[in-house]
């Protein structure tokens, strides 16, 4: 039997996957999905919502909610201000060269929270 003690955290495991090229350049190909998904299903479940609920108050169908949820696609920019201005989250975009991800991603994906100004 495993003890708990030897088991790897979430983190441990992530910083290990992130070191092979490929699952790296996938992760930060859908890191901006991702990113967007767990934020969106974390309101869901903080409010009680179900998905045809939060369609509804997005002005949006069920399926719609369903696609954001589950990460497959770039939300577009039109989507993602209204989320903001419906929820009242913030989906501040940080563009680089190689890199398109959240600047405050929700809490427990990996990256460091940010002080907001």
């Amino acid at each position: 039997m495993v003890r708990l003690s030897e088991l790897r955290t979430a983190d441990e495991i992530r910083d290990a996957d992130l070191r092979d090229l490929d699952y790296r350049r996938e992760y930060e190909r859908t890191r901006l999905a991702n990113d967007v998904a767990i934020k969106v299903v974390a309101y869901r479940a903080q409010h009680g919502l179900s998905q045809a609920e939060l369609a509804r108050q997005l002005g949006m169908r069920q399926p719609h909610v369903a696609r954001l949820e589950a990460g497959d696609h770039e939300p577009s920019l039109a989507t993602l201000g209204r989320l903001a201005d419906v929820l009242n989250l913030d989906f501040s975009i940080e563009v680089k060269r190689n890199r398109l991800r959240l600047r405050y991603p929700a809490r427990g994906t990996g990256e460091p929270e940010r002080k907001r100004a």
